[in-house]
């Protein structure tokens, strides 16, 4: 089981019943008396993970979830303020100030890692610097890319190059917009921000497949790595410096930038709804995940063109390990419901 993160939770211990002692679906009453309101945001593992959760908390715990969609920073804020009950990936590495804010006015709970840790950083495919044919045999940083801003050409913006940031309102986009400056690529490069989180990696996995030049910034776990992952390579950056790091995000013209940190992937929760729910914090708590079954179940999705509540079903029904996160009855209400 996962230590606690937030300190005073007081989450109840659950006796666990028989599986042979079912008790009706109908029978179980949701610990508490309204909807239990999830992050929604707009990529593939997030909505995995929450409808994971969104399932076994309606048919074992009989409770009404409601997932709703939010963007990145206005997630935090609505956690905080109790507009939102939990949220199943809080990047731990780089959120924004909102997240520490509510932990240290005691309005956020940190309930422990989902998956211990993701990958992100700025991609070109691999043929376009590996090979006897490549266009860029020298491309392996992004300060490299100012010679390059011709060969990404923007279609729309001829003369500049064309990079791919995050989706316009995600951390990553800010951040990927103080890097465009701090590697002197602002005036040479198109700030490209794709309408959704699909639409961004249907775009990279289409030019990728059709040998077409292309830079972005992506992360893992995503369906995206689980399909074209061999066919990348991570512009190298300076390892990640804390006091860089910080400068860069705070400077109105930053000059230096440094990698992405690896970023353990949090679960976080409104602290009121902990003190309301506790059984249902339980879960949050013990619910806990690998970057590889994340990337399986995105991949999943993605190969069978399937939905999260889709793969969520899928994933309880062919796995057991989420049995250890609830009560044994618990456990067999969603088995039978299954």
């Amino acid at each position: 089981m996962k230590a606690l993160y937030a300190a005073g939770l007081g989450l109840a211990t659950l006796t666990a019943v028989s599986a042979f002692s079912v008790v009706p679906a109908a029978a179980q009453e949701c610990p508490i008396d309204r909807p239990v309101n999830m992050a929604g945001l707009g990529y593939e593992s997030h909505a995995f993970h929450t409808e994971v959760v969104a399932l076994i908390m309606r048919e074992g715990y009989g409770c009404e979830v409601e997932v709703l969609p939010v963007e990145t920073l206005a997630g935090f804020t609505g956690l905080a303020r109790g507009d939102l009950d939990a949220n199943m990936e809080i990047w731990t590495a780089n959120p924004p100030p909102a997240w520490q804010e509510g932990l240290d006015a005691g309005t956020i709970a940190d309930l422990g890692p989902n998956f211990p840790a993701a990958l992100e950083g700025w991609f070109v495919p691999r043929y376009l610097v590996e090979g006897p044919d490549a266009p860029a045999p020298d491309l392996r940083t992004p300060q490299d890319l100012a010679r390059y801003a011709e060969l990404f050409e923007d279609p729309e913006e001829p003369g500049k190059g064309r990079f791919y940031n995050c989706v316009a309102g995600w951390v990553c986009e800010v951040i990927n917009s103080q890097k465009l400056i701090a590697y002197g690529l602002e005036d040479l490069y198109t700030n490209f921000r794709p309408g959704s989180g699909g639409a961004m990696a249907a775009d990279i996995i289409s030019r990728v497949r059709r040998e077409r030049p292309v830079v972005f910034y992506y992360w893992a776990p995503t369906g995206l790595f689980g399909q074209i992952g061999d066919d990348l390579i991570q512009l190298e950056e300076e390892p990640f410096d804390q006091a860089i790091w910080d400068e860069m995000r705070e400077a109105e013209e930053p000059t230096r930038a440094t990698a992405y940190p690896s970023s353990p992937v949090h679960v976080g929760a409104n602290m009121e709804f902990v003190d309301a729910a506790p059984a249902l914090a339980e879960l949050l708590q013990n619910y806990e995940t690998t970057t590889l079954s994340t990337s399986q179940a995105v991949a999943y999705m993605q190969d069978n063109d399937a939905d999260a509540d889709e793969a969520a079903a899928n994933f309880l029904e062919t796995t057991s390990d989420w049995e250890a996160w609830v009560p044994a009855d618990v456990a067999a209400r969603v088995r039978a419901a299954l």
